[in-house]
């Protein structure tokens, strides 16, 4: 059979026709996208959250904006902190507020975790220790918020009931499947040694990592500083959005039932938790007092300014950073 050749066709020309394909520019643009998607399938909820920003009174809401700008340099702090390498400061902090607009398109952390694991790949970390810092960020994030969390409730035991922020019935089910998880988790890697290595591999990582910050009383202080500011100027924000509002809860109540009801729905894997962070803290404010018609009011326009405003300039600033070659 004669072999047939196009004409025009040299060997080559694909793969110089694809190198011409504006991959990165591509790459650029989907957060925009991503953005576009995401605010239409919320727009009821943007349009009747800034209703109630134009009858807020502006000096509180600005200092609930102040509020959410301070968590990305706690956020960068922290970051810097779960690793040794020095990380270029001005490139951290933007990599920080552009991870924040990816999380809230993504799975619940998958989309911060994944901007901060390239920025640092870019700055020269190996991916071992990346991870390994990623791993400890998140864990003492973890244990900042969940110990704020715990002085809170000693303070004021009767502000809150845990059990509020979950229908009674999904307590006991929630429960078997996370011990079902951690049952199979331990089984697997019992039984599979190709799991196993890796993962005591990983560990061994992570446990070097976090003694080597630890011996730096500078990265000590960022990591923990930082993962304790974070939920605190979390808490903070909602607080200044209360009281723009009128809400007639005292400001700790209210801290409280912001920590509550984050912590509640931590493993719910919606994009930066949209849909269940609202419910949940309608629920939590509604518990600790709050009349549900302004619980409401508080915690669309508290989503308004800490998630939407944001999250078009971090959606560019990510589109930016990609461009040039920072993640």
């Amino acid at each position: 059979m004669t072999a047939v050749h196009l004409p025009g066709f040299r060997k080559g020309r694909l793969s110089r026709l694809a190198r011409r394909v504006p991959v990165r520019q591509v790459l650029c643009l989907l957060p925009l996208l991503l953005v576009a998607i995401v605010a239409v399938r919320h727009r009821s909820v943007l349009i009747e959250g800034f209703g109630h920003l134009r009858s807020a009174s502006w000096p509180w809401l600005l200092a609930a904006a102040g509020a959410t700008c301070l968590t990305w340099v706690a956020a960068a702090f922290t970051r810097q902190g779960a690793v040794i390498q020095p990380l270029p400061r001005w490139r951290l902090l933007a990599t920080q507020f552009a991870a924040g607009s990816a999380n809230h398109l993504l799975p619940t952390g998958l989309g911060a975790g994944a901007v901060n694991l390239r920025f640092m790949a870019v700055c020269g970390v190996p991916l071992a220790r990346s991870s390994a810092a990623l791993a400890l960020y998140l864990l003492a994030e973890s244990v900042g918020r969940l110990s704020l969390l715990a002085a809170l409730l000693l303070a004021f035991p009767d502000a809150l009931r845990l059990g509020s922020l979950l229908p009674p019935g999904d307590v006991g089910p929630v429960l078997v499947a996370a011990g079902a998880a951690l049952a199979v988790a331990v089984a697997a890697l019992a039984l599979v040694r190709r799991l196993r290595e890796p993962v005591l591999g990983f560990v061994r990582t992570a446990l070097g990592e976090a003694r080597s910050v630890h011996t730096r009383p500078a990265r000590a202080l960022a990591l923990w500083g930082g993962s304790f500011a974070f939920p605190a100027l979390q808490a903070a924000g909602l607080v200044a959005v209360g009281r723009a509002l009128g809400l007639p809860v005292p400001p700790a109540y209210m801290a409280l039932a912001y920590l509550a009801a984050t912590v509640a729905v931590a493993l719910v894997p919606t994009p930066g938790g949209l849909g269940s962070v609202e419910a949940a803290l309608i629920v939590a404010l509604v518990a600790v007092g709050g009349p549900v018609a302004v619980a409401t009011a508080v915690v669309l326009a508290y989503r308004i300014i800490t998630v939407w405003v944001p999250l078009v300039p971090g959606a560019l600033t990510l589109g930016a950073l990609v461009r040039l070659k920072v993640i």
